[in-house]
């Protein structure tokens, strides 16, 4: 991998971004329960394809195992050895509640990260 400036995931990234942040108000529902996290592990994606020349396939499944990762430390209730469980920045990084569903919505996140990515790459060869 090599670092180099994508200006195309730079702009998807601030979109995702902008998206996620006016998600973030939402109180409660599909959208901001499940969407939400659909969208985040885009998010993260292209955050790091802003920066990585890399394989797209190792850095989605790097992205999918970091989120792996913090859902794990939800259900460990990682907030609360680290005397964070009443902050509401360290909820809204970390999340405070582990669900089975989340790890659905992030692996159906990555699933069409990589059919995008796929889709790209054969118009790209036409």
């Amino acid at each position: 991998m090599k670092q180099q400036f994508n200006k195309t995931y730079i702009i998807l990234t601030l979109l995702l971004f902008t998206t996620e942040a006016l998600i973030a108000f939402l109180k409660s529902g599909f959208i901001r329960h499940t969407f939400g996290d659909y969208l985040v592990v885009i998010l993260m994606y292209c955050f790091f394809k802003s920066f990585i020349k890399g394989n797209h396939f190792k850095i989605a499944m790097s992205v999918l195992a970091f989120s792996y990762a913090i859902e794990v430390l939800q259900l460990i209730n990682i907030l609360k050895p680290l005397n964070l469980e009443n902050s509401h920045v360290a909820k809204l990084i970390l999340g405070s509640t582990f669900h089975i569903s989340d790890l659905v919505a992030y692996t159906l996140g990555i699933i069409s990260v990589l059919i995008a990515e796929l889709s790209f790459k054969k118009i790209q060869d036409i």
